[in-house]
């Protein structure tokens, strides 16, 4: 359908203005991305497919793939990934096209994950093929390619094959959040759309070297419509600024450049090394957070629901034949699950997996540890075996979209522990070896590095963990790397007073992990029942008034005396405070059997447990404010050398 009227809408519009109709004979009807044929040293196997419609079609993929093309103009179509795998809705696979970017911009990528297959990308990389030595490629698309961490190895790519690009940053993504969510304003093809945008054009010329950016982005808090008239400059009328690409390939917020003397807190060529020597980092290993893709079957607050919930989960697993190729609806199906079934594994419930786990901060869930129904386990046994006693700092991952966040932890902690999107690794203070033995996870490369800038006085591999948990709470170094933090993964300064620093880190350290023994707050609680009707319950409200230092429970419920300053204890966007209102809410399910069976929570049964819990975080918040405060005013600052 598109084919044909695209094909009317060109006939049309050259009658209009021509006064005459004259047939187009140019259209092909094809998959672009298949269409390979004339993709130059890149060429592979021409599909057929839609290709071999009639004769004279092919005849016109084939004239076209003869011609020299010097301009290509694009809008690429695009479609998201599907939420699961019960959607049965994948994105289809184009090996060539596929090969190429995994060849190109997944080679040059630094990052550690990349999902690069979109098909803005895959539009991009046939069209960086497809053009002649002399050439331009004009755009419209997603904006993820001039800012995300994912994309440096498009970039690069990009610097190695064009000289030029002309680029005009629409900004639009409303997947980000708080004020940086506001400074994007609105999206220029309405709210239905999540991504950023961008209009670009890309210009290769065969007697040029170099690679030159010029970038042109609409005001902060634009709407949709001021974005429109935005457009309407031309582009030798607008000032274009001159961006220099960092040695890293990066283009926009270019972070500060002298981290390379600090002490990176973990990479992968430590984690992978075999000998010691090849160890350049303070932490040997590190993981991300488990991700379960099933929350609602593997989480909960009380153990005995979810021990039900995961003994429904394996008997209804076990009916399903490893030969199957329909899947039942009654189970969230990914494909790491319908993997493992194919190879049969199987799995008897067992309640010795179930364990407490970090799912959000200062809010803990049992989870059901489980190899099988855990999407992505990362190295939870190897840090939190059963039996094993140890403690993590958990982190805010590369890309990360919301403020920095940082907290120690006893255990398991979730991919998602410190915002909904974003995900999080953690940095354990020891490893264990599959026989059960504890060994350190900070580097003995680490422990020379910091006697030999402090001496053997008080510099102990525990006491460089309390030392690093100091400085990723220091404002002034949130303030200084806050654009490295979304870049790499935290370099850690030399201070000058490090037994200042490594105390003030243990008092942290112990009032995080220790948070449930805290001595409450003196809070202020007032009840006012309201009428209601019969057994109805008082409304949940769960709603923080910093000024006025207050926190609303619900309809009946509230209570004050908290101080201001406790809401500037924040993790991520959120205030410590705001956390456990947040982690307290009634929300319905998404999986619709949880929701039938399982639904069962309500803040009346856990109100009294959670206004104990939120006297013990005000406490909490204003000693680590009071600790960052004295951070802030100490003098002195990191030595690079």
């Amino acid at each position: 359908m598109p084919y044909y009227v695209a094909n009317l809408n060109i006939e049309a519009t050259h009658q209009a203005i021509t006064g005459s109709f004259s047939e187009y004979t140019s259209l092909c009807l094809v998959d672009t991305l298949d269409n390979i044929k004339a993709l130059g040293i890149y060429a592979g196997h021409q599909f057929d497919l839609l290709g071999s419609l009639s004769d004279e079609n092919i005849e016109r993929i084939s004239r076209q793939n003869r011609r020299k093309i010097s301009v290509i103009i694009c809008n690429p179509p695009y479609n998201a990934n599907q939420q699961s795998e019960n959607d049965d809705n994948k994105n289809r696979v184009y090996e060539h096209i596929d090969r190429r970017i995994k060849d190109t911009y997944v080679k040059l990528s630094s990052a550690q994950k990349t999902k690069l297959y979109d098909m803005y990308v895959r539009f991009l990389r046939w069209a960086s093929d497809r053009l002649s030595d002399d050439g331009i490629v004009a755009f419209v698309s997603n904006s993820s390619f001039l800012h995300k961490n994912s994309f440096d190895g498009v970039r690069a790519a990009l610097a190695k094959e064009f000289n030029e690009l002309w680029v005009i940053d629409l900004k639009g993504d409303a997947r980000s959040s708080g004020d940086a969510r506001k400074r994007q304003g609105g999206n220029i093809f309405g709210d239905q759309i999540k991504v950023g945008v961008a209009v670009y054009i890309l210009i290769r010329r065969s007697d040029a070297v170099g690679f030159k950016i010029y970038y042109d982005a609409v005001d902060d808090y634009a709407k949709s419509d001021d974005k429109i008239a935005f457009l309407n400059t031309p582009l030798e009328q607008r000032r274009m600024t001159q961006i220099r690409p960092s040695s890293d390939y990066t283009w926009l917020d270019q972070a500060t450049e002298d981290t390379d003397l600090l002490l990176p807190l973990a990479n992968r060529q430590t984690k992978s090394a075999k000998i010691k020597s090849k160890e350049r980092a303070i932490f040997k290993s590190y993981s991300l957070g488990v991700s379960t893709n099933r929350d609602d079957w593997l989480y909960d607050r009380s153990i005995e629901t979810l021990a039900e919930k995961a003994s429904l989960l394996v008997n209804t697993y076990n009916t399903v034949p490893s030969t199957a190729d329909w899947y039942p609806d009654t189970i969230k199906w990914s494909r790491n699950l319908k993997r493992r079934l194919a190879q049969n594994r199987r799995e008897p419930f067992s309640r010795s997996k179930l364990v407490l786990a970090n799912y959000r901060p200062f809010s803990p869930r049992y989870l059901y540890k489980s190899d099988l129904f855990i999407d992505e386990p990362g190295l939870a046994d190897e840090f939190f075996p059963s039996a094993g006693d140890n403690m993590a700092i958990c982190f805010s991952d590369v890309g990360s979209r919301t403020n920095y966040c940082a907290l120690a932890v006893r255990g398991i902690s979730d991919l998602h522990f410190g915002a909904a999107v974003d995900a999080y690794q953690q940095a354990p203070r020891y490893r264990f070896l599959p026989n059960g033995e504890r060994i350190d996870n900070i580097t003995d490369w680490a422990l020379n590095r910091f006697i030999a800038k402090y001496g053997r006085k008080n510099v102990t591999k525990d006491t460089i963990f309390y030392y690093i948990y100091a400085i990723l709470h220091d404002p002034i170094y949130h303030r200084k790397f806050q654009l490295n933090l979304k870049r790499e993964f935290p370099r850690i300064p030399f201070y000058p007073d490090f037994e200042m620093w490594s105390s003030w880190g243990n008092t942290l350290l112990e009032m995080h992990l220790n948070y449930a023994d805290a001595d409450p707050w003196p809070i202020i609680r007032v009840d006012n029942p309201t009428k209601r009707d019969g057994d109805s319950r008082p409304k949940p409200i769960l709603r923080s008034q910093p000024d006025s230092g207050l926190v609303v429970v619900d309809s009946d419920t509230r209570i004050g005396g908290i101080p201001s300053d406790a809401w500037r204890y924040r993790l991520g966007n959120r205030s410590a405070i705001d956390w456990i209102l947040d982690q307290h809410k009634e929300r319905s399910p998404r999986d619709p059997i949880i929701k039938q069976r399982f639904n069962s929570y309500r803040l009346d049964i856990y109100k009294e447990s959670m206004i104990t819990l939120i006297a013990k975080i005000v406490r909490i918040s204003i000693d680590t404010v009071t600790i960052v405060d004295a951070m802030a005013r100490l003098n002195g600052g990191p030595d690079l050398a």
